[in-house]
């Protein structure tokens, strides 16, 4: 199956720029140019992955991100001239998967396009392992072929960088994984400088399983090393 990438820029030129970009390595495209457009494909069409610029007239990047959380758990990654390190913790905690600065490197971009959609994939209905399709602990239920997660028995919408590094903790409970180490599983790439980017999710995931996310019982912090699930056996 082809993967669908949705390029969502008001400068048209940088839009059709990356399209014919992803059309040579073999995605389909569609252009969008502000974020209501943007909704109403994500919405009504088909799509595996957005691009996503932040700037846009009638309704911005960030506001359509919000909107898109509600109802879609497909990659966002945010590609903006906003450079600044609140930017990038914004973008992420609305909701992006990635965030990648503009002028933007051709080939990184599509390296990240093919790590997201392959980790999409993945977690999603390409899954067929019986064995691996529900992981139980405590009143968390997450289950691979669904790409679904229930907290005390109600669905809770998460991302598929959230349902991953959950999905990673949960299968080895009590093991201690590294910032580097849940970026190497989760993003399928090489990590640097990766610990903000994970301690926004891991807190992300925290206000969505946990009843207190400042004392967790599930995911811990074991300090100066990184992260873990704790059994709840």
């Amino acid at each position: 199956m082809r993967a669908t990438v949705l390029v969502v820029d008001d400068d048209k030129e940088i839009a059709r720029a990356i399209c014919l970009l992803l059309e040579k390595e073999g995605y389909d495209t569609i252009a969008a140019y502000n974020g209501m457009e943007a909704l109403d494909i994500a919405m009504n069409q088909e799509v595996h992955l957005m691009i996503l610029d932040l700037m846009m007239p009638v309704m911005d990047g960030m506001s359509a991100l919000m909107k898109l959380r509600k109802k879609k758990n497909i990659p966002v990654l945010i590609l903006s001239a906003k450079t600044q390190d609140h930017d990038k913790i914004d973008g992420l905690s609305a909701g992006a998967d990635d965030y990648i600065t503009k002028p933007y490197n051709p080939r990184e971009l599509v390296a990240r396009v093919k790590s997201h959609l392959r980790r999409f994939f993945w977690l999603g209905d390409h899954v067929h392992n019986p064995s691996a399709e529900e992981i139980r602990q405590g009143g968390l239920l997450l289950n691979a072929n669904k790409r679904s997660l229930h907290v005390d028995g109600e669905p809770v919408r998460i991302t598929q960088k959230e349902f991953g590094i959950l999905s990673l903790l949960m299968r080895s409970p009590s093991k201690v994984f590294t910032s580097d180490e849940i970026y190497r599983a989760v993003w399928n790439s090489e990590p640097y400088n990766v610990e903000n980017l994970i301690m926004v999710h891991i807190s992300r995931l925290r206000v969505k399983i946990e009843i207190n996310p400042r004392e967790p019982q599930y995911i811990k912090v074991v300090w100066g090393v990184g992260y873990k699930f704790e059994d709840q056996e």
